[in-house]
């Protein structure tokens, strides 16, 4: 099997390696569009600012190459926020495969939810509503996440999670799935969902 994960200006990519690498998989981490388009699965992971990011991708035209591509696709944390139409951070105009506003979080008035209620979202929460091939064999998956931004509960959210309020953990659209936490650095529960994408 051919996995390309998907390469630009990004942090965190090599834990995607060494997952994908306990799971009997090479990938190539590559931007050549040849090599995106011809592989089996294609994973879109990382960490990031929106609008940098994206300004990269339109410049590299992987922004174009991606919206194309026809085999599974798997977005990972900022790669969920730039799948969507639009984020608040640096007022983006992302991918747009996913008619969905990423917005910041903001803590609640109420004082004592203050130190329960930290951004960035960082540590182990359950998935809920899960729908989907990704989730097989899971039952509320425990992910990581480290976010400050979420994509709002939509018609293409297949799983969600809630912090501070309830928000789209995981996407899906045709061949587009999207996930917002770290399933990298998930243990046997997102390595489970990991492998799941695989075997689609």
């Amino acid at each position: 099997m051919k996995v390309a994960i998907i390469r630009y200006n990004a942090g965190n990519v090599q834990s995607v390696v060494y997952a994908l690498e306990r799971l009997g998989v090479t990938p190539l981490w590559t931007d050549d569009h040849e090599v995106i388009k011809n592989a089996d699965k294609v994973i879109f992971p990382g960490q990031g600012e929106a609008s940098t990011t994206m300004a990269y991708l339109q410049q590299k035209g992987l922004d174009r190459l991606i919206v194309n591509l026809k085999q599974p696709v798997l977005g990972i944390c900022i790669g969920l926020q730039l799948m969507c139409r639009h984020s608040e951070e640096g007022d983006t105009n992302c991918l747009g495969i996913f008619d969905l506003e990423v917005k910041k979080f903001v803590r609640p008035d109420a004082k004592n939810a203050h130190d329960q209620y930290k951004i960035p979202h960082m540590g182990w929460n359950r998935l809920e509503n899960c729908q989907g091939k990704i989730f097989s064999g899971l039952n509320n998956p425990y992910v990581y996440y480290v976010h400050s931004f979420y994509a709002a509960i939509g018609a293409e959210t297949a799983g969600t999670t809630d912090y501070i309020l309830p928000f789209s953990g995981v996407l899906q659209k045709g061949n587009f799935y999207a996930v917002q936490a770290h399933i990298e650095k998930s243990g046997d529960d997102g390595q489970k969902m990991l492998a799941n994408f695989l075997e689609l």
